[in-house]
């Protein structure tokens, strides 16, 4: 069968090179047509264009760009409409993927698969209307989401989650702290690790304040996880001479030796935690104590790390807009660092979590899924 697929950004581009490799054991004949990335290339098919180009984080950023945004949306309905695919399976990515699930449904007779759902249980719940109007079936990761769908009347398939495959499956899980300083050239010193996001914004918004936060800790060296499609001269020039390491194509290994990590919230804060590497969360939010305040009306959930919402109650600790302070950073650092109650306490929190998401297998599940009912729908 035929499969066309599209990832946004970096996680996506790893969670479909996951699945891309299961569709093809179960389906020997599978074709692959995508917008993704690099590692989703490596499985093999036709890449119509790669995330770096479709990465716009913001309202302001997307305006900006709004020709380049439309440019992808029109190439990726010409290319869907030359591929002629049995399915379009979109991952995450709502903005863009939402348009396109639209454009499939109302001129073509193609499923459209959703793996790895929208966050619209934290915000922008109307979006339930165009998934319920346009996704045919949804392949959910977190267990909380099937009780949220359920409430909208909408049957979920709940397939694990795709990060607990990725850490499960990491490359040099026995390679010594040793080994490690010695690949990246770096001192015997113990690491504190910095993950600052995977965009440009992001990065430009967080690292600097990381850096200030984890350098009071003279005793530590810092070694930042360089994110895939970002050059090492757009992290010198933030920098500015900071001796500050940085490396790329290696976040589990830095995460696995790490005494202790800042991590902006997303994706890495789970990965983090599966690999058992004590945290702090933050996330820069502009206008500081009126984005505090606004989160309250606007969004749905509690927490905004995803190990705290897994959990469904504190673990690790959260610093977003006006609490996203050097100060704050600092001093949670110092009980991650110092404090073996409090550090032990997260650690067990994370072990917590790990029995509600359950054992690696997500890929494979969600593809012999998928085929089961591609292969139903075409025998009807």
């Amino acid at each position: 069968m035929k499969y066309f697929l599209i990832a946004g950004e970096a996680s996506g581009d790893l969670h479909a090179s996951s699945l891309m490799r299961e569709l093809r054991e179960v389906d020997s004949d599978a074709e692959f047509c995508f917008l993704g990335g690099d590692l989703m290339q490596a499985q093999g098919g036709k890449m119509i264009k790669h995330y770096r180009q479709m990465a716009f984080m913001g309202f302001v950023t997307v305006i900006m760009n709004a020709k380049t945004v439309l440019k992808n949306l029109a190439d990726c309905k010409q290319a869907i409409t030359d591929f002629k695919p049995d399915v379009v399976i979109l991952i995450d990515y709502p903005s863009f993927n939402l348009r396109i699930a639209r454009f499939v449904k109302e001129n073509f007779k193609s499923p459209v698969y959703y793996y790895i759902s929208p966050k619209i249980w934290a915000w922008k719940e109307y979006r339930i209307k165009q998934i319920k109007r346009y996704i045919d079936k949804m392949f959910t990761i977190f267990p909380f989401e099937t009780a949220f769908y359920a409430k909208h009347h909408f049957a979920v398939e709940y397939v694990g989650n795709p990060s607990v495959d990725s850490v499960y499956l990491r490359p040099n899980q026995d390679q010594t702290f040793e080994d490690f300083c010695s690949l990246n050239k770096l001192s015997d010193k113990p690491v504190i690790a910095l993950l600052a996001g995977s965009r440009k914004q992001e990065i430009s918004a967080c690292l600097p304040r990381m850096i200030e936060a984890a350098s009071r800790f003279k005793d530590y060296q810092l070694v930042v996880s360089g994110a895939p499609g970002v050059d090492l001269e757009f992290y010198n020039e933030i920098l500015n001479g900071e001796p500050v390491n940085i490396v790329f194509k290696q976040t589990y290994e830095l995460l696995q030796h790490a005494r202790a990590a800042i991590v902006n919230s997303g994706t890495a804060t789970l990965e983090t935690a599966l690999i058992g590497t004590p945290q702090v969360v933050v996330y820069h939010q502009a206008l500081g104590r009126i984005a505090f305040w606004a989160k309250e009306l606007i969004i749905k959930v509690k927490y905004i790390s995803l190990v705290n919402l897994v959990a469904e109650k504190e673990i690790v600790k959260e610093l977003f807009a006006h609490l996203f302070t050097v100060s704050n950073m600092a001093n949670e650092l110092d009980k991650l660092l110092n404090d073996k109650v409090y550090r032990q306490d997260m650690l067990n929190g994370y072990s917590d979590m790990k029995k509600l998401l359950g054992e690696p297998g997500t890929a494979r599940i969600t593809a012999k899924k998928m085929y089961k009912f591609l292969s139903q729908s075409n025998q009807d």
